[in-house]
């Protein structure tokens, strides 16, 4: 028989609202403060299961990507972009999307993934326009993949993990 919870056990302590209030609490409590709300749990599943094959294809080399160094020279040497930089956009697509697969650190994985999606955006896309090239009449890609992604990021970033998340676990741990 499956135990019973009750409402008042997912609805927070009078120390949590004053915490949320005052901003108090520590860093690392105030980045895995989250509820059980289903919404943030499915835009971080999606938004990690989305960005990790991309994440791959750059650290790893699967999918077809060209793995790490190859990400680093292109982004280095016909970007421009600076190598910090470069190698911050990785990890941020890989370690990212798998920080939001296992909702850890939620927020901070879906800063990064929005970070990266912003920087397409202007870098790159923009200049397509808003659709992607389903029929292969532009010369690239458009932005809405890139706002679908930013809207999922901006939930995870404002709401927390959700349910079934690590970062619901360590908040929990850290409060007590």
């Amino acid at each position: 028989m499956a135990a019973r919870t009750s409402i008042k056990s997912f609805a927070p302590s009078t120390s949590d609202i004053a915490d949320r209030a005052t901003g108090t609490g520590s860093v690392l409590q105030r980045l895995t403060r989250t509820s059980s709300d289903v919404a943030p749990l499915v835009a971080r599943i999606a938004l990690g299961l989305v960005m990790f094959p991309h994440g791959a294809q750059k650290a790893l080399g699967l999918f077809g990507g060209h793995g790490f160094s190859g990400t680093m020279g292109f982004f280095t040497g016909q970007m421009g972009i600076p190598a910090a930089f470069a190698a911050l956009a990785i990890a941020a697509e890989f370690l990212g999307s798998i920080g939001l697969i296992v909702g850890a650190l939620s927020r901070i994985a879906a800063l990064g993934i929005a970070a990266n999606m912003l920087v397409a955006v202007f870098m790159v896309h923009a200049k397509f326009g808003f659709f992607m090239n389903w029929m292969g009449a532009q010369a690239g890609e458009g932005i809405e993949y890139h706002l679908l992604a930013i809207g999922l990021a901006l939930i995870v970033m404002v709401k927390g993990a959700g349910a079934w998340s690590l970062d619901g676990l360590l908040g929990r741990r850290l409060s007590r």
